[in-house]
């Protein structure tokens, strides 16, 4: 059976001051009404029910996370005990599939993209299930035709293309995997025509997985079959703390992805925005005839191209300013040039060294 495995323990600090610690990103309405975690799981409801869909979060954010997804089974709520990136989330998540269901397979996905539309969503991952059943050993992932040279993307560059006539979208071996590029590179890789914006979204077996980072990783393999092992057990959950805080974190790319040798790609057949600033909302939300994206209450004089987003019952009132990000909160407000927007981490951590725990 097809299982859903949902990545959700980011803390979101490029969305402070909106998002923190105890309500990150993923847990806001930032593209439409229902929260970027509920329109994941409704995003793949048609397809795996929530029966068989995993959320892995941090520990902190599971009552709250249950709160939003009522009807998932508690016991799908899987808290981990230390931040400790992709490559030991998915770990744990294909562990816990696997002891539930040996030949599983597990659609992994990030809990704070916006894809549309669902059903094309889902008929990439058919398409992608039917790639994994001819070849059980194989791993697929889904590429985001470029359309700018970013530089916030790892890139996926394609090889030969595998015989998709059965497919929904071409598909291709993968010839390598790339870091975050510069702009100079970034631009010949949009150039060349043979790159794709990796997605973050993964279709494999949980053996296949669970056997990749036995071979590639078997330090973190050790762990995680430490984990398996006392699954269904009392002392399951002192285990899950002792071995997996012991793992050196990493992301599954550097894990797995850059040195397993049956990868392929499916090139993505849906709208995709990975929401990674402030500035996504002018892509996610209608803009007024000045160019301003707002999310709340604004009255705008001689304002232009400017993002504002407060609480609805909170008015923002601005007069002769272009080009900022406007973010009212409870307890605190964010105002900053767009040019700056990366610089918000670097508020995050000055607020957390002047002892400003409160507003993260």
């Amino acid at each position: 059976m097809l299982h859903a495995v949902i990545m959700a323990g980011g803390s979101g600090t490029r969305f402070w001051p909106a998002s923190r610690k105890l309500v990150p990103k993923q847990l806001l309405p930032l593209a439409g009404e229902s929260t970027m975690i509920q329109a994941t799981s409704e995003r793949i409801e048609s397809l795996i029910p929530s029966d068989r869909q995993m959320i892995v979060t941090n520990e902190i954010l599971v009552d709250a996370i249950a709160k939003q997804l009522p009807n998932m089974p508690r016991e799908n709520l899987v808290g981990e005990p230390a931040k400790r990136d992709t490559a030991p989330c998915i770990g744990l998540a294909a562990a816990l599939v696997a002891a539930k269901d040996p030949e599983g397979l597990m659609v992994v996905m990030p809990s704070d993209h916006v894809i549309g539309t669902n059903d094309q969503f889902c008929d990439a991952i058919s398409a992608a299930e039917t790639l994994v059943n001819e070849d059980p050993t194989r791993i697929v992932t889904f590429g985001i035709q470029p359309t700018y040279p970013a530089e916030s993307f790892g890139y996926i560059q394609r090889g030969s293309e595998l015989d998709s006539s059965h497919q929904l979208a071409p598909s291709f071996d993968v010839e390598r995997f790339r870091e975050k590029p510069d702009r100079q590179t970034a631009t010949q890789y949009l150039e060349s025509g043979d790159f794709y914006w990796n997605s973050g979204i993964f279709l494999w077996k949980a053996s296949t997985i669970l056997d990749a980072l036995k071979q590639n990783q078997p330090a973190m393999f050790q762990h995680i079959q430490t984990i398996a092992q006392a699954i269904g057990t009392p002392e399951y959950e002192q285990v899950l703390k002792d071995e997996f805080c012991a793992i050196e974190g990493t992301s599954i790319d550097y894990a797995v992805m850059e040195n397993y040798p049956n990868v392929c790609v499916i090139e993505a057949p849906f709208k995709w925005d990975d929401v990674g600033s402030w500035q996504s909302l002018g892509r996610l939300h209608p803009s007024d005839p000045s160019g301003n994206t707002v999310v709340g209450d604004h009255l705008g004089i001689d304002t232009r191209d400017t993002i504002v987003y407060s609480n609805p019952d909170h008015t923002v009132v601005t007069i002769g300013v272009k080009d900022l990000i406007i973010v009212q909160t409870e307890g605190a407000t964010l105002v900053a040039p767009k040019s700056e927007e990366e610089r918000v981490r670097e508020a995050v951590k000055a607020l957390q060294s002047s002892g400003r725990d409160h507003l993260l």
